[in-house]
């Protein structure tokens, strides 16, 4: 059997036992393609069925969240808890309050997942979770209710040594903490069971910048395999919450020029480049006024603000698409390549399209998949769990020598099993084969469980 017959095989009954669900089919065929022919060279990987156990999620966790808003009426919504694979670790993963929010969007975050967090050598499993809640437009009191509700029925599914959610789109340290402290309420014991909580009660400093800053510190060594770096280079960036904002102040400090941010309803572009002052603004624009980009473009008159697009159309050096998935497709990588772009970094969990993947590897350019080049904030995640387990706070630069350590060691493992013979670095290969193998390992060492 060849790699391609393998993968088609595979894919067919794959999509056989989960019908409707294309996110989780999407980001299962591009972890396959890269590991088909290393299987296939494995008699004992074949005969244990490893990577169809990979895909098998080893507990799907599915409830009601009842909560009353605050015209007294009683709402209800779906909750979720995908505990994808603990061969290397307790179960390791966001939560997502977000409309869309679905089975199959959760279950390809928690694949995802699952290899990322073998990319940063820390033991942690994969695992996702969330809602079809969304957090806009609801009130403080609806938040913390519907928080509340939450935890009290998937608290009985977690632990410090089981299952340590954190923060994803539409949950950052205000849900995080209403989450906390409900858990710690039912459950009686303060422990680490949540990351991306506050300072003042266990939580690790640069965690919020962290996936913002480890993409700039993945794109520094992709450009520097060239000769290059950020410097004077300008960058298009998707998105406005966490990860953008974090991607815009390191890019800005590495000496890049940030010309763009988005959000879901469209996109300012800053011809003068988005300033520290600039983003001090966005910080307190998104963070605590919870507004609109657009409110931008208000303020500094010189910015254009493009309603319902996204930024891709843009003249940039550098993309990192920050916002959600498949943001990204082939039209808007052809204008990407058209108008000089010579390195896409994703800071989001798989925002790029197959055929957009296609068209940047097709051209040599770089680019990185978000399992490798986003794993920055799970990597924080992991060292805040260490700093709790041993009741202590690491400072600030030594947590960001932490990162910019493991992200190099990712690109490294990158490297490695990603160079083709022309010598053209194939990102998402290495980044699939190096998550592959530690998890294949330590399943193959635990028998069939």
């Amino acid at each position: 059997m060849n790699a391609k017959s393998y993968v088609d095989n595979f894919m067919n009954e794959l999509v056989t036992k989960n019908p409707g669900e294309p996110e989780f089919h999407q980001a299962v065929r591009e972890v396959v393609e890269s590991v088909a022919d290393y299987i296939l060279e494995s008699p004992q990987l074949m005969k244990m069925k490893v990577m169809e156990r990979i895909v098998e999620p080893e507990r799907v966790i599915m409830f009601r969240v009842p909560w009353v808003n605050d015209a007294g009426e009683v709402v209800i919504n779906k909750g979720y808890r995908v505990q994808m694979n603990s061969a290397i670790g307790p179960y390791k993963g966001g939560v997502r309050f977000h409309a869309s929010v679905n089975l199959s969007i959760l279950k390809f975050l928690a694949f995802e997942q699952t290899f990322k967090n073998s990319l940063t050598t820390l033991p942690m499993g994969g695992g996702k979770g969330g809602s079809n809640f969304d957090p806009k437009g609801k009130s403080e009191m609806e938040i913390m209710r519907f928080c509340q509700s939450f935890i009290t029925e998937l608290y009985r599914h977690i632990g410090p040594d089981t299952d340590v959610p954190a923060g994803d789109i539409g949950v950052g340290g205000r849900e995080v903490a209403y989450m906390f402290g409900q858990y710690k309420r039912l459950s009686n014991e303060f422990t680490g069971t949540f990351t991306g909580k506050g300072i003042s009660f266990g939580g690790s400093l640069m965690r919020p910048e962290a996936t913002g800053y480890g993409a700039c510190y993945f794109g520094e060594a992709m450009l520097a395999t060239r000769g290059d770096s950020y410097k004077g280079k300008k960058v298009c960036i998707s998105g406005s919450g966490n990860v953008a904002q974090f991607a815009a102040k390191k890019a800005t400090e590495l000496g890049a020029t940030v010309m763009t941010m988005s959000d879901s309803n469209g996109y300012i572009y800053d011809p003068d480049g988005i300033s520290p002052e600039k983003l001090q603004y966005i910080f307190q624009l998104k963070n605590v006024l919870r507004g609109r980009i657009r409110e931008y473009a208000n303020k500094y008159p010189t910015a254009k603000y493009v309603a319902d697009a996204r930024p891709w159309g843009e003249k940039c050096d550098i993309a990192m698409p920050c916002a959600t998935q498949n943001e990204l497709n082939g039209a808007e990588a052809d204008m990407l390549l058209k108008n000089g772009c010579k390195c896409v970094v994703e800071g989001a969990n798989m925002p790029t399209t197959p055929d957009a993947i296609a068209k940047f590897q097709a051209a040599k350019i770089l680019y990185s998949p978000g399992k490798a080049s986003n794993a920055g904030g799970v990597a924080t995640s992991g060292l805040e769990m260490s700093q709790n387990s041993m009741r202590l706070g690491w400072s600030a630069e030594e947590v960001d020598q932490r990162l910019r350590g493991i992200m190099s060691n990712i690109h490294s493992a990158c490297v490695k099993y990603g160079t083709e013979p022309d010598g053209y670095i194939n990102y998402v290969k290495g980044a699939n084969i190096s998550g592959f193998m530690k998890v294949a390992d330590a399943m193959l060492a635990q028998g069939i469980v």
